[in-house]
């Protein structure tokens, strides 16, 4: 009798094992799935934006929309086999999955960072160096950075995820996903340093600005204004990008040197909390102004289908 009970526990213990990852699987692909959504939707109303008003038609934004086309393809491809990789464990064994998913994952989200990049040496020179801004980034210099933008990434995927030999199980995650710390340089703290001088000096400048209208206006509040709006700019871009990629890429670091083989939890968590930044970028890149807020607002409503506003002015 009392085995009968034991057995009885046993496979009600089993039962309950086997229903609570299916709950949760459930819950995180419901979670995961609307965070792509939302990522997609975002950026392509920034991609729509910029294509159709003329007015958009500017370097920067030329610049925002090759960023919003990498971080739509994040939301569209990179989140999906992420998904598939981080929830379903049975796909671990699935070499040429490993690898689609892989160079995905490196050739998009390196795309992004690199865009973020290129952006902010746009701003430098529209901020720091006025008189120069059309001579230093004309189009000529704009489709360079787009092109190394999407072109080092490419070459850093193929090379990454086509000369690797480990088995996806084995240490898929960190010898294709992650790669050596070289790379990690490359991709990530090379642009980071880049990014934080470059918004630093912007800062700086803003502020010596703003004390020279004082000094020639004495208007304190305008200045107040304007130093104000200045921080809050770049507090959003650094901070967002910083609490995103800073985190994985730390623990990618750490991980390297310490030759570690099983990805576990926390780097997944991680890996998706560096993927939201391409979600987030379309809110701060774009809504931050009020000529994308305008057409996104055209666009929603279905206003550009009923008649041609192409040459409407935003602002």
């Amino acid at each position: 009798m009392k085995t009968e009970v034991e057995n009885r526990e046993f496979r009600m213990h089993n039962h309950s094992e086997q229903k609570t990852p299916t709950i949760v699987c459930v819950f995180l692909n419901v979670f995961l799935g609307s965070i792509s959504v939302i990522t997609v939707c975002g950026n392509l109303l920034v991609i729509i934006s910029i294509v159709y008003f003329r007015q958009l038609h500017t370097p920067t934004n030329a610049l925002i929309l090759s960023l919003a086309v990498a971080d739509l393809l994040v939301g569209a491809l990179v989140f999906p086999l992420t998904m598939e990789f981080s929830i379903s464990s049975c796909l671990y064994h699935e070499e040429i999955f490993c690898k689609v998913r892989s160079s995905f994952d490196i050739t998009l989200s390196t795309c992004s960072i690199l865009n973020l990049c290129c952006i902010s040496v746009d701003r430098y020179y529209a901020v720091c160096q006025p008189l120069a801004y059309r001579t230093k980034i004309s189009s000529h210099v704009i489709v360079v950075m787009i092109l190394v933008s999407w072109g080092v990434p490419g070459v850093v995927a193929i090379s990454l995820v086509g000369f690797n030999r480990a088995k996806c199980g084995q240490n898929c995650f960190f010898t294709v996903v992650l790669g050596k710390i070289l790379i990690v340089l490359i991709t990530f703290y090379f642009p980071l340093l880049l990014m934080i001088c470059i918004y630093l000096k912007i800062f700086f400048v803003a502020q010596k600005q703003a004390h020279s209208i004082q000094s020639m206006k004495n208007s304190g509040t305008s200045v107040s204004k304007m130093e104000r709006k200045a921080t809050k700019t770049l507090v959003i871009v650094m901070g967002v990008f910083l609490l995103c990629w800073l985190p994985s890429f730390l623990c990618t670091t750490v991980l390297t040197f310490s030759n570690a083989s099983q990805p576990g939890p926390l780097v997944e968590i991680l890996n998706w909390l560096a993927l939201s930044n391409s979600t987030f970028n379309p809110f701060i890149y774009a809504l931050f102004y009020r000529w994308f807020r305008s057409a996104f607002r055209m666009i929603i409503s279905g206003k550009i289908i009923l008649g041609d506003f192409t040459n409407f002015k935003l602002f």
